[in-house]
């Protein structure tokens, strides 16, 4: 849930943004919310470490707190502009195609968000191949990994931001709902069919794929929004996945307690 957080904490570093360089263009924007939300998560992981908050605590705290802030720089500085969240980050995956990256000799090189996402994409692989080690000792065994010498504040934060880039750079671009539903439902999808962090991974780079492709199809056949049935699909692959571990699990202790599985009629 920090990328929700991060949705609404980013909206002072959007007006700061736009005070110093007078202009709404997209680069700067991106940069203000990149900050704010590099901001917002090292004070929910700081909050949530030092002062001892439960998480949700240090979440609310922190974007309700920021969130606060931008209003307020809002109604001082920029009372006359058309200013918010929605005119510069809750894009529409849909208007992708038209925003396109023109040269300064007008020459176009295709759809603008997709050369900024394979950019992120690159950083965030590059990023978990090179520390895959490290964020898996610091996530799951940080005793284990401060004994070898890591430094767990510090993958902590590292994985952090990778999150908060991954969360700014693609809300233009595909909007808030999507973020969110593919920050959360592929992984804990995946972690119903599998415990081993590698298959893991790769369940959620193939669920995430299959989602974008049903629900791209599933919005042109009903002629509905492309994010909603997106997220839908995320839903039903949730669900179906639950479902198939319930079935296993019931099928594992009726087999433990010498019963056939579910179905199958005793020899």
């Amino acid at each position: 849930m920090v990328g929700d957080a991060i949705s609404h904490a980013v909206l002072p570093g959007i007006v700061i943004a736009f005070l110093l360089s007078g202009s709404r263009e997209t680069l700067p924007m991106l940069l203000g919310a990149g900050a704010t939300g590099l901001l917002a998560t090292f004070l929910i992981e700081y909050f949530h470490r030092r002062a001892n908050l439960q998480t949700d605590a240090a979440i609310g705290v922190t974007f309700t707190f920021l969130f606060a802030i931008g209003i307020i720089l809002i109604s001082v500085f920029a009372g006359k502009v058309d200013l918010d969240q929605d005119c510069v980050l809750y894009g529409e995956i849909a208007y992708v195609p038209i925003d396109l990256w023109v040269t300064a000799n007008g020459t176009i090189l295709g759809p603008r968000p997709v050369y900024i996402l394979a950019a992120v994409l690159l950083i965030v692989v590059l990023f978990i191949k090179l520390g895959y080690k490290e964020l898996k000792l610091t996530s799951f065994d940080p005793a284990f990994a401060s004994a070898l010498g890591i430094s767990t504040a510090l993958w902590h934060y590292l994985l952090m931001a990778a999150v908060s880039l991954t969360t700014v750079s693609s809300f233009e671009s595909v909007g808030a709902i999507l973020v969110i539903a593919f920050l959360i439902g592929p992984p804990a999808t995946a972690y119903l069919l599998t415990h081993e962090l590698k298959h893991m991974l790769a369940i959620t780079v193939v669920l995430g794929v299959f989602i974008s492709f049903a629900g791209y199809w599933m919005a042109y056949w009903l002629n509905a929004s492309i994010a909603g049935c997106m997220a839908v699909i995320t839903g039903v692959c949730f669900a179906a996945a639950f479902g198939y571990q319930r079935a296993r699990n019931m099928n594992k202790a009726r087999m433990s307690e010498g019963l056939p599985p579910a179905g199958q009629a005793a020899g």
